[in-house]
């Protein structure tokens, strides 16, 4: 006959103070996811636009920023980035980000065409101020770069130039109209090819 204890044993309390952070970590948790999609694209309130600054660093670390209204309600304009390339041999070569026809897997197109949106979130429009394009240009830049070097590498070429495509979405009245409005097209630059110690 097995003995009983006077006490049965108690379960351990867990400390107010653990579980005092635990509701705080949850609750800033669950306010990033809220507030991420609030303050997404257009129309975003200005007041989730505060709220969401200093939820920033929690966003980004954990990846919860994701454009959820990206095609909704009213998607924009969709862009593209048009290149030509000088070849070695003098020869030029032409293609644009993304590539319906040879980007596949369709996750392949999919991903080049986020590039091209980010860089086309990041380039002001162009009768923007002069200031304003020079502050912005800080940061499209690198983007841009990055394209034009992996456009070199992957495609052997000496030279490449770049343009940013806006195209527009044609409204009811165009469709019916068989009309739309011309692409914008925004010049990014030319680019040379580096060598490996100029990545460095």
């Amino acid at each position: 006959m097995i003995p009983r204890p006077d006490h049965p044993p108690q379960a351990t309390a867990v400390p107010v103070l653990v579980r005092s952070l635990g509701s705080v970590a949850i609750l800033v948790y669950l306010t990033g996811v809220i507030i991420a999609p609030l303050s997404g694209p257009p129309p975003a309130t200005e007041l989730s636009q505060v709220i969401l600054q200093p939820f920033r660093p929690l966003l980004g670390g954990l990846y919860l920023g994701h454009g959820y209204r990206f095609f909704a309600p009213n998607p924009g304009p969709g862009h593209s980035i048009r290149w030509t390339m000088t070849i070695p041999d003098g020869s030029t070569r032409s293609g644009s980000i993304p590539d319906a026809e040879n980007d596949w897997p369709r996750l392949l197109y999919h991903r080049r065409f986020m590039v091209a949106e980010k860089i086309a979130s990041e380039v002001p429009p162009v009768d923007a101020p002069l200031e304003i394009r020079a502050e912005a240009r800080r940061y499209w830049l690198p983007l841009v770069q990055g394209v034009a070097d992996n456009l070199l590498r992957s495609e052997g070429g000496s030279r490449v130039r770049l343009e940013l495509v806006e195209h527009f979405l044609p409204g009811p009245q165009d469709v019916l109209e068989d009309a739309s409005e011309p692409d914008l097209v925004t010049p990014l630059g030319s680019f040379a090819r580096r060598s490996r110690s100029d990545d460095q």
